[in-house]
């Protein structure tokens, strides 16, 4: 066999991790400019998109919520208060998810201020389409995160439950999304809302449980941000959990962040924020990459459609919607925040189908188109 220069080598693999994404990503729309990081996503039953803005990257402009339209037309939907505010002084907001009733939750991290429980659960309340106001569901986690609902209840992610741990633990805590003004108990890893536990070793991104979903079945998967790991957990008739174990992990998914399911096919579409990818998790747990790019380097990298450190992915029709949070921490294909924030998208029908992957036939062509 003969051996490659390590230069070409290097050259080829550079090649092949832009190509999908120059074939399978496009700008979806370009944000306003009082939006500097864009995070959480949720989709309303008309195909719009409501999305969290912390405005990490520069806190002189407040916290937001916006709106994108059916046709990718992007405005301020609320201005978040600060009532109640946190150590930051205002509503970090990250994970966000839509009831049936039309009310958003909110998940307010504080943790960037300060780690010692300041972060909270809020609720939006919705009428007529508009926010009229918000309610505090929970407070007391250090990193209020993900979120998922199913049912009569709304899922979160506690991604650092004890700081000095080693290995990390994270969690997963249930309430009702008719639950108001709960204190959670001090430390947080002795909560009863807490319904399973995780550990990470790796100390490279001191996050543990973030991104979260639940496929067509109730099954509840769940993203380990730093191991790059997600975990699958089963419930029982009565809604406790039943089982918990390792699920998906691959060496080329370096971070597990914000992630949904198409329930068409199951599949798990994963942010995977170092690596500057789009995840595909197959029924079977097979890793697939649906995108990947360098990084977006200024304007013309933003609005040429790139990814730039994707932290959502959220499946909209036939397409999934990268939410770029562009908010670098080292060791990130992403080295620089840059203007504009950019939400980017890649077409389900993209999505190559290995023959090894045991459940490629069962997924089928026509559930990605």
């Amino acid at each position: 066999m003969v051996k490659m220069p390590r230069s070409t080598r290097w050259m080829l693999l550079l090649l092949v991790a832009a190509l999908p994404s120059m074939a399978g990503t496009r700008l979806l729309c370009a944000l306003p400019g009082c939006v500097n990081t864009p995070d959480g996503m949720t989709l309303q039953p008309d195909g719009s998109i409501i999305l969290s803005a912390p405005n990490f990257n520069n806190p002189a402009q407040p916290p937001l919520l916006i709106k994108v339209s059916p046709d990718n037309k992007p405005e301020v939907w609320y201005t978040l208060p600060s009532v109640e505010a946190g150590p930051l002084g205002r509503v970090g907001a990250m994970g966000i998810c839509r009831a049936e009733s039309g009310d958003i939750f909110l998940a307010d991290m504080q943790y960037f201020t300060d780690k010692n429980q300041k972060s909270k659960l809020w609720r939006i309340n919705v009428r007529d389409g508009k926010p009229t106001g918000m309610t505090l569901v929970a407070k007391g986690f250090n990193v209020a995160n993900g979120l998922a609902i199913r049912g009569d209840s709304i899922y979160i992610t506690e991604s650092v439950m004890e700081e000095d741990s080693h290995p990390l633990t994270s969690a997963v805590l249930k309430f009702k999304l008719t639950d108001e003004n709960i204190t959670l108990t001090t430390p947080v890893k002795n909560d009863p809302h807490i319904i399973a536990t995780f550990k990470s070793s790796l100390d490279t991104w001191r996050f543990g449980a973030d991104g979260i979903a639940f496929d067509s079945k109730g099954n509840l998967f769940v993203g380990l941000f730093g191991e790059g790991e997600i975990h699958k957990l089963t419930f029982d008739a009565a809604g406790k959990v039943a089982s918990q174990a390792l699920f998906a992990k691959s060496p080329e998914m370096l971070n597990c962040d914000g992630m949904s399911c198409d329930r068409r096919s199951d599949i798990l579409y994963v942010a995977d924020s170092a690596g500057n990818a789009i995840r595909a998790i197959m029924p079977c747990g097979e890793v697939l990459t649906l995108a990947i790019s360098p990084e977006a380097v200024g304007q013309k990298g933003k609005l040429a459609g790139r990814l730039d450190q994707p932290c959502e992915a959220l499946v909209r029709g036939h397409t999934v919607v990268a939410s770029n949070m562009d908010f670098p921490f080292p060791g990130m294909v992403n080295t620089k925040w840059d203007m504009p924030a950019t939400l980017v998208v890649a077409d389900i029908a993209d999505l190559v189908l290995p023959a090894r992957c045991p459940c490629s036939r069962a997924a089928g062509r026509s559930s990605l188109k």
